[in-house]
């Protein structure tokens, strides 16, 4: 099960990557988004979950805005501009880092551990990007675009952890996916006017994104989690970068330089020094 997940978990990449070579990224992910609420609201009503309060529904919308809309929508923006998809699977695979630092920033105090992980993780980050800004077809505003996603992710993460609330998971999902459609709304409608070509690759990568990603995804997470496997599965992120950089490599025939193994390996390394049990006393 962990293979699975992991499979196609990384396989999102090449598969957002593919969709935005064939439409706007604003109009994909308002597509995505609304498809994937349908879904969770379906599978909610056909559960009859218990519905919230209204104080649970604006914590999922604050997480939808964070985790969704701009961190999706960072990424994508960041494939169409020409980031490699391995690349843009670093910024993201990099978000515990982001969040133990945007945590210190509110109070939270870090160990030696924690600050060690996020130097490495850096230094990771930079031996990837050497050489690869204004260089292959991206551009610096790519990269920021991906920065952007980190933080969104990394913000919603912390957001999520601070105001928990006892909801159910589909509806929660369902609330964060509708708000994540309308935030993308204005943007696919005004500035890309719902841009797309619907061919079948465009068609076929967007049914994937959102079967595949955003409900069997998410649907292979919480059973792991639930089988008390969350370490594990945290530990699973570490491979996300690399494999995707390879699925880039033979799906969309990305370059892919064995010099960027290093900084793969420095960003792995520091994700796992910096988020370890011991990193928390």
């Amino acid at each position: 099960m962990k293979a699975a997940f992991l499979l196609l978990w990384c396989s999102g990449y090449p598969a957002g990557k593919l969709a935005v070579l064939h439409g706007g990224p604003f109009t994909l992910l308002f597509l995505r988004f609304l498809a994937a609420a349908a879904i969770f609201a379906a599978l909610a009503a056909f559960a009859r979950a218990a519905w919230p309060g209204w104080r649970a529904l604006a914590h999922s919308a604050v997480v939808g805005l964070l985790s969704l809309a701009l961190s999706f929508g960072g990424v994508y923006e960041g494939l169409r501009l020409g980031v490699s998809t391995g690349v843009s699977a670093l910024f993201i695979g990099a978000v515990p880092l982001a969040t133990a630092l945007f945590a210190s920033f509110a109070g939270e105090r870090l160990g030696r551990w924690q600050w060690g992980g996020l130097g490495l993780g850096f230094v990771g980050v930079l031996l990837v990007l050497e050489g690869r800004i204004e260089a292959h077809g991206a551009s610096t505003a790519g990269y920021f675009a991906c920065l952007l996603g980190l933080i969104g992710l990394s913000l919603g993460t912390l957001y999520q952890k601070r105001h928990s609330a006892t909801i159910d998971l589909r509806i929660g999902l369902a609330a964060q996916h509708v708000v994540a459609a309308l935030a993308m709304l204005p943007l696919a409608l005004w500035v890309e006017h719902f841009q797309s070509d619907w061919s079948p690759t465009y068609v076929g990568a967007l049914a994937w994104i959102v079967l595949v990603n955003a409900v069997g995804g998410f649907a292979l997470l919480f059973a792991l989690i639930r089988r008390g496997a969350a370490t594990d599965v945290a530990a699973l992120f570490y491979l996300v970068p690399p494999i995707t950089a390879v699925m880039g490599y033979f799906v969309l025939g990305e370059r892919l330089a064995l010099s960027m193994l290093p900084g793969f390996a420095l960003v792995a390394f520091g994700i796992w020094l910096g988020t370890r049990r011991e990193a928390v006393s």
